[in-house]
Order: structure tokens, then sequence, then C-alpha cells
């Protein structure tokens, strides 16, 4: 009998790592609050997993500590694939490059990476009565005299992209940091601030009301809809500046389940409506394969590490 029951329970035990994945409820990680385009992403995302692989997707906010916490979470989660986290900019570039002493986890050792969903491009956003039309009068402005930008806080992307335009530039510029791009953008509408990169996602309904004047954005190639120029064509090609939303999952993942999961995400983000709504939120969806977001990856932390070390800015204590 003894061996009887060894038999059915090794056949039970086969029968769990046999079935196909995945085979039960998936859930992912939001590291942010509800509301915002981070959470509105994960959603999109949790709900075409779940259409296509016929298991349910749980998104859970686990906000705090500038996405470390959702973070975390993920990395000490079993590696089976069935704890995601969308990860960003912040949380897996900028802050590895920034603190990463002050992590909880190792932005790459502790992480698989899936597949990048989406980018959003920053922008020179200037006070619409500042005398500049165009990045080169902001260069020229930032020469005779010394400018001040906004971000979103210390070390934030906001910073960091400043910092760079800086160096590029050989501009003057003060910071000044927020707690958020809001009260930034509030700032720099009411002319306290003389610029700031931020995602033009953000900027937008200020620039459409003529509160803002958008100079140009930090891509490489100027963007499908929308009537900018780019800092390169105005002879600055490294200023490239984009906020990035990727799915990762804890280190160790079968890559079986890791090509599945990558596979399902970029049909997802490039051939169903979620691409339309994704460009609805002023993204450009991507989709990639593991291999290229982890090079994407490593190729952002390393050039904003340069940043950091070059403009010699330190966390706060």
């Amino acid at each position: 009998m003894a061996r009887l029951w060894l038999l059915v329970l090794a056949l039970a035990v086969h029968a769990a790592f046999a079935q196909p994945f995945p085979s039960k409820p998936m859930r992912l990680i939001a590291p942010f609050a509800p509301g915002g385009a981070l959470d509105l992403i994960a959603r999109g995302v949790g709900a075409k997993l779940s259409e296509s692989t016929g298991q349910p997707v749980i998104v859970e906010n686990r906000a705090g500590a500038s996405g470390a916490i959702g973070s975390e979470f993920v990395a000490k989660s079993a590696p089976d694939g069935y704890t995601l986290l969308l990860g960003a900019t912040t949380t897996h570039g900028i802050n590895p490059a920034f603190n990463p002493k002050s992590l909880p986890y190792d932005a790459v050792k502790d992480f698989t990476a899936v597949s990048l969903v989406a980018t959003i491009p920053h922008a020179l956003i200037v006070n619409a009565r500042l005398p500049v039309n165009s990045v080169q009068d902001l260069v020229r402005l930032g020469k005779t005299r010394s400018l001040n930008y906004g971000s979103a806080g210390n070390g934030s992307p906001h910073h960091l992209a400043a910092e760079l335009f800086k160096s590029l530039t050989g501009i003057e510029a003060v910071h000044v940091p927020y707690k958020g791009s809001g009260p930034a953008l509030a700032d720099l509408m009411a002319g306290n601030l003389d610029f700031i990169s931020v995602e033009y996602t953000a900027a937008e309904p200020h620039v459409k009301s003529g509160k803002l004047k958008a100079l140009a954005l930090a891509t490489r190639e100027r963007v499908a809809g929308i009537d900018l120029p780019t800092v390169a064509e105005a002879g600055y090609p490294g200023f490239e500046v984009t906020s990035w939303y990727a799915i990762f999952g804890p280190a160790g993942m079968p890559s079986e389940v890791t090509q599945k999961l990558s596979a399902e995400i970029h049909k997802a983000v490039t051939q169903t409506d979620l691409r339309d709504r994704l460009q609805g939120l002023g993204t450009t969806p991507i989709g990639s394969s593991s291999e290229e977001l982890a090079a994407y990856q490593r190729s952002d932390i390393e050039r904003w590490t340069k940043v950091v070390k070059a403009a010699g800015i330190k966390p706060e204590q």
C-alpha cells in the first residue's frame, strides 16, 4: 500500500510539472500607485496576457520607495513565471545608476528580462514667455546667464536628463527639485523655472493650451504624430532620453517560460488593439525579446551611470 501511495504521489508531482505554462492565475506587480501611466499600461498588458493564455492576470499595486518596494517583492518571488513586474526607467535604469547601494535588489542580477513594452520620449519644455523658440535659442540664453530647471526630484529621470543636456551644450543651469513632475510643470508655467526635460505626454496639454512651449524631442528620429524636431537636429545627437516600461520576472525563470511570455507580450503590444491604446497614452509600443530588453537595460544603466559620475550628482543623505 505504501508503495502504491508513493507511486500516486510521484505521478501527481509529475503531472503538476508537466502542465503547460501557465496553468494557474498570474500576478503582475505595478510598483507605483494606481492611476498613472505605468498602472494603466500594466492593466492593458495584464488584460491581453489573460486573453492569450486563458489564465487570469491580477494586477497588484505595491507602491513606495520610487518603485523599490514592488520591485523587491518580485525579485524575491518564486522564479516560475507566475509573478511578474512592470518595471520602468526609474526602477531598472535610473535608480541603479544613481544610487544602487540604496536599492534592496540588484536591477540586473535579481531579475529575468522578459519584454520591453513601450517608451515615452522626453521633450525640452520652456515657459511660454521665455524668449526662446528653439534648442539653439535656449543654448544661447544659457551661455549668457545661468538658467534653472525643474525635475521630479533628486536623481529623477528629469534631473539626469537636464544634466546630460548641460554637459552636451556647455550651458549653466541650476537644479530645482520638486516632489513630482506635476509641481515642476506648474512652476514652469508660473515663470519660476526656465526649462525642464520631461515626458512629452505630461507637458502636451499645457503646450496645446499655450502655457508652455515645446522646443524639441529627445529622440534620435522624429516621432510620428508629434510635430516637433529632435534635439539631434539642433546639433546635439547625444541627447536621447526616453522613459520606458518593461516586463521583468525574478532571476532564474526557465527559458521556455520566459520565451513564451516574451512572445505573448510582443504580440499583444504590436498586433492587438493594445497597440492603439498605448499610443493613446502617448507611448510608442515596442515589444522585444528577452535578450533585447536585457541589452537595452544594461545600455541605459551604463549611460546614466556616466552622466551621474560626470555631473558629480550625489544621493540625498
